[in-house]
């Protein structure tokens, strides 16, 4: 996989469906799957922060940046765990990751189920995981699906809305109190990961890290009872450019040892 550069610092896209594998500072060797158009980001989101740049505005009738069908994705995975299985490389886990949220592919329960049963044709012991944003587990089968791999991984940066508003600028309205309701839904069968970050953008001063940010932040958590937390902050350039700091190792294990006192397994990545 090459990554294709955006021009924008040095956020790039994935160029293939599926890509790596690589080496994941939370899952460890992870192949990825990118449901999503090769040439262009696809996200509900707009997050100040994202690896894959800003979110491109939708241009109607513009037919260059096409879904794969169930079928390509199907396939592209097949022919690649049919590869690592003959050169006796075993991925960790399969990653649902990629130019933007993968829950948005209109076919992405179908998906989940074509990737469990080539997961387990040829590496039953590996997982796969779903890096979402939460914007959808509202809608019944998006939530059915997620149940189904080993590790839903769903976004939360922030107890407060203002917050979610800076950090990941949606473009469909995101309540945090609607958004908990929902994620209780997974009755702990979820992870929750959170991006950690300081600076400024747009004028507006940032820093989830506040005691206030992280007092309500580890309330939501004790509410939604995850079964395990992910805690991290940048590692490359975002589209916001050099006003975004990464927040220190010593400050992000501080914040792990407050959830660990909620009794709530934590990882922690710099």
């Amino acid at each position: 996989m090459q990554p294709f550069i955006t021009g924008e610092m040095s956020t790039f896209l994935f160029d293939s469906i599926v890509f790596g594998p690589v080496k994941s500072r939370r899952l460890g060797v992870s192949l990825g799957i990118n449901l999503l158009p090769l040439n262009r980001k696809v996200c509900n989101f707009n997050c100040i922060y994202c690896e894959c740049g800003w979110t491109p505005e939708a241009t109607p009738g513009n037919t260059s940046f096409l879904l794969p069908s169930r079928t390509e994705v199907y396939i592209a995975l097949e022919n690649k765990l049919a590869e690592m299985k003959i050169k006796g490389l075993a991925p960790d886990v399969i990653t649902f990751a990629g130019n933007g949220e993968p829950t948005l592919h209109p076919e992405f329960p179908g998906i989940i189920d074509d990737s469990i049963e080539l997961r387990n044709r040829y590496f039953p012991e590996a997982g796969i995981a779903v890096l979402s944003n939460s914007t959808r587990i509202s809608i019944p089968e998006i939530r059915e699906a997620l149940l189904k791999t080993d590790q839903n991984i769903l976004k939360l940066d922030s107890a407060f809305d203002f917050t979610v508003r800076i950090h990941n600028q949606p473009s469909v309205n995101v309540k945090v109190r609607e958004l908990i309701a929902d994620l209780q839904k997974f009755r702990g069968r979820l992870i929750i990961q959170t991006l950690f970050l300081r600076g400024s953008y747009k004028g507006n001063m940032i820093d989830n890290t506040t005691p206030e940010e992280i007092e309500a932040w580890l309330k939501t958590l004790d509410l939604i009872r995850p079964e395990e937390v992910m805690i991290y902050t940048i590692s490359r350039d975002t589209p916001a450019g050099e006003d975004l700091k990464k927040v220190p190792l010593a400050d992000l294990n501080r914040i792990a040892g407050q959830v660990r006192r909620l009794g709530i397994k934590t990882q922690v990545s710099d």
